[in-house]
């Protein structure tokens, strides 16, 4: 599999630079790419700007597998949902396409496993046997699939939000002991069962009447790309800004972190993995 960290080109919605609600985000971005002489372009054919959910998942440079792209969340806002096929076609790029419903930011890779939320079986009604379900995306993907529980109150139910992988056998996560404890219970027998280590992400709990999907709070939703990591901070009140920071510095002690407020984003319920997909070219 292509990881984040093999990654050198990164795109985004064209939606993103043409929204006047988003495009002074867009364009610290940018900077920060432009710093780092990072590649990067913005995708034609986009309804929405949570470009990770909709494009195809990279397994070599020239090989790329696009799921079905039909959250049930998105079921009374279609006028909000992007075509793969449209948004690929229109951007020269040719996947293999599966029928299988799969959002990309519930997809977070590793060289030889992937992690997957339990909403996989959910939006795939017509699989009643569960292992066959996962034996088949295994077969798309040509890896190892780890079902890990999702977060019910999250109406996305991915991963990315989650945990991350840092190596082989490590998983940096939100703080198992601030998380659900259904979640936490759940997680701690995935661990067991893959025999793999944790790190906690400190996380906190922002409420916004405005806005009640807003990911404001979750630092695991950082863009890691080639020997990058652009990482959110939020500037709120009783925030972990410091904490997070260090610890992703310290998790990653050999590559560049670039902070970033996107909370005009983040009110939307996503943040720098939602709005990006980064490759190997």
């Amino acid at each position: 599999m292509i990881t984040d960290k093999d990654t050198n080109i990164v795109y985004f919605s064209e939606l993103l630079k043409t929204n006047d609600e988003f495009v002074s985000t867009c364009n610290r971005i940018i900077a920060i790419l432009d710093k780092y002489q990072i590649q990067y372009d913005f995708l034609k054919g986009t309804k929405d700007i949570w470009a990770r959910d909709y494009m195809p998942i990279q397994k070599g440079v020239d090989d790329f597998v696009q799921f079905k792209y039909e959250p049930s969340y998105l079921n009374d806002l279609l006028h909000t949902q992007s075509d793969p096929k449209v948004v690929c076609t229109a951007n020269s790029i040719k996947p293999n396409f599966s029928t299988i419903n799969l959002d990309g930011g519930n997809v977070v890779k590793w060289d030889n496993k992937v992690m997957i939320t339990d909403r996989i079986y959910s939006e795939n009604p017509e699989y009643t046997d569960n292992a066959k379900l996962v034996d088949s995306i295994e077969s798309l993907l040509e890896t190892k699939i780890i079902i890990i529980p999702q977060i019910k109150s999250d109406f996305t139910g991915h991963a990315d939000g989650l945990v991350r992988f840092i190596n082989d056998n490590t998983v940096l996560g939100n703080d198992l002991n601030f998380e659900f404890d259904y979640w936490t219970r759940g997680m701690k027998k995935v661990l067991e069962k893959y025999g793999l280590e944790y790190s906690n992400m400190p996380m906190f709990d922002y409420k916004d009447k405005n806005y009640p999907d807003s990911a404001i709070g979750c630092y695991m939703n950082y863009l890691e790309i080639g020997n990058l990591i652009i990482f959110p901070i939020f500037d709120v009140p009783d925030n972990k800004d410091k904490q997070a920071v260090d610890l992703v510095k310290s998790v990653y002690p050999n590559k560049q972190i670039e902070t970033i407020n996107i909370n005009d984003i983040a009110r939307h319920g996503g943040l720098m993995n939602c709005i990006t997909w980064n490759i190997k070219t």
